[in-house]
């Protein structure tokens, strides 16, 4: 049998892609294949709909559920494939009743069990004892978004946000690491808007201070991407003071010009980006950044373009994270005035190539140094600062004291100290 589950898209569809195998299995589905789908471009939907016409040739008997922001938003289209034996929402793929079997066979189409996401009122902490093959585990603190940028469908799937509760965050993180895991990510889909809507509006800082206070033996605490205009005064102070929390933060950037910005209807502006960067530098001076960037935005001119290559070195970024715009039905961004898609992959493969070029200088800048790196499979592994390493030591989930003594041009070579 093929891989049973088939995740696209952000840590958090990983971490539910656990639950859903668990929901799965607690249903009598354990030979259902599960595709948890991503919503984000045109071409994650395209690789879902591939992936799920692969795992039908290679299990011609094996149910397959599908399931995640494509699911949610484009249900018809999932339903609708043959080779779909059930579709599943973004709130329904974690309700063990959801994966009852369906009739399979009645019908031109899957049986759909989806709901109104924009309904869902709360997100529940996910109990799970780890993570299949990974050496970090993740931790949602926090779903849906109430930003409505420009470009983005995912609101659309996932709802309106809403944050888990700190104290089952904090026994979720400590559950994992009396299983052994010794890095947790905190993810989710705007963590940086987390507690708005619980009692109190506990912010992201305080979340991160109590799970480090309260779960000492946890080694390394990572945050998923951030938005900069919302991080709270107590998210500085960790970052300056918590040495288990670690120092790389992605940024949701998406673009360095202020005029697009604002036709992204996003909140900051290129001066925030900066001085954002600016005062996490100062206060953690060690401190790397990656960020997402959208090239070949609608009426992006050349001009507007090199703010975006400018602010890489203006924000010292070292690893880039690089979308071609993809108009999503639906969004305002879609209805724009549309460049020439040449245009588009022209600009994205430059901003490529200066991805490329900080990151090479990145590590150049690493050699000799002393690092701790957590390894995720044989001979591969992370630095504290999410830089990837080769190193010929350390079985999956352990961190092993390291010299870096060269690099591939895409990776450390990391030696055990």
């Amino acid at each position: 049998m093929a891989e049973r589950v088939i995740t696209f898209g952000c840590r958090l569809n990983a971490l539910e892609s656990e639950v859903m195998r668990a929901r799965a299995d607690a249903a009598g589905m354990e030979d259902a294949i599960l595709v948890n789908t991503c919503a984000v471009t045109n071409e994650s939907v395209r690789q879902a709909r591939q992936a799920i016409r692969r795992a039908r040739r290679e299990n011609p008997d094996a149910p397959i559920v599908v399931s995640g922001c494509a699911a949610q938003i484009e249900t018809e289209t999932f339903a609708a494939m043959e080779e779909v034996d059930l579709v599943l929402g973004n709130a329904e793929k974690l309700i063990a009743e959801s994966y009852r079997p369906p009739d399979f066979g009645v019908g031109d189409t899957a049986p759909v069990r989806v709901n109104d996401i924009m309904s869902v009122q709360e997100t529940a902490g996910h109990l799970i004892e780890g993570m299949d093959g990974r050496a970090r585990a993740f931790v949602e603190i926090q779903n849906g978004c109430d930003h409505r940028c420009t470009f983005c469908i995912i609101p659309y799937g996932r709802g309106n946000s809403r944050s888990v509760p700190m104290g089952a965050v904090v026994e979720q993180v400590r559950r994992l690491v009396d299983n052994g895991y010794r890095e947790i990510v905190l993810t989710g889909v705007d963590i940086t808007s987390y507690g708005s809507d619980l009692p109190g509006k506990p912010k992201l800082g305080a979340l991160t201070r109590s799970i480090l206070r309260h779960v000492p033996a946890l080694e390394r605490l990572r945050l998923s991407s951030i938005d900069s205009i919302e991080v709270d005064t107590a998210l500085l102070t960790a970052i300056a003071e918590e040495e288990r929390l670690m120092p790389h933060f992605h940024l949701s950037l998406q673009h360095g010009d202020d005029m697009i910005l604002k036709r992204m209807k996003r909140r900051h502006s290129r001066a925030d980006s900066i001085r954002f960067a600016d005062t996490v530098r100062r206060l953690r001076p060690d401190v790397v950044f990656g960020a997402d960037l959208i090239a070949g935005f609608p009426t992006e001119s050349e001009a507007m373009f090199d703010n975006t290559l400018a602010i890489v070195d203006d924000c010292d970024l070292t690893h880039l994270h690089v979308f071609p715009f993809s108009p999503r039905p639906g969004t305002p961004a879609a209805r724009m005035p549309q460049l020439d898609r040449a245009v588009v992959k022209e600009r994205a493969a430059r901003l490529r190539a200066k991805g490329e070029q900080v990151l090479a200088a990145h590590l150049a800048a690493e050699e000799g140094a002393a690092r701790q790196v957590l390894v995720e499979r044989n001979g591969v592994g992370r630095t504290e600062y999410y830089t990837p390493a080769e190193i010929d030591a350390g079985r999956p989930g352990e961190v092993i004291a390291a010299r870096i003594t060269g690099h591939s041009g895409r990776s450390l070579i990391a030696e055990a100290a």
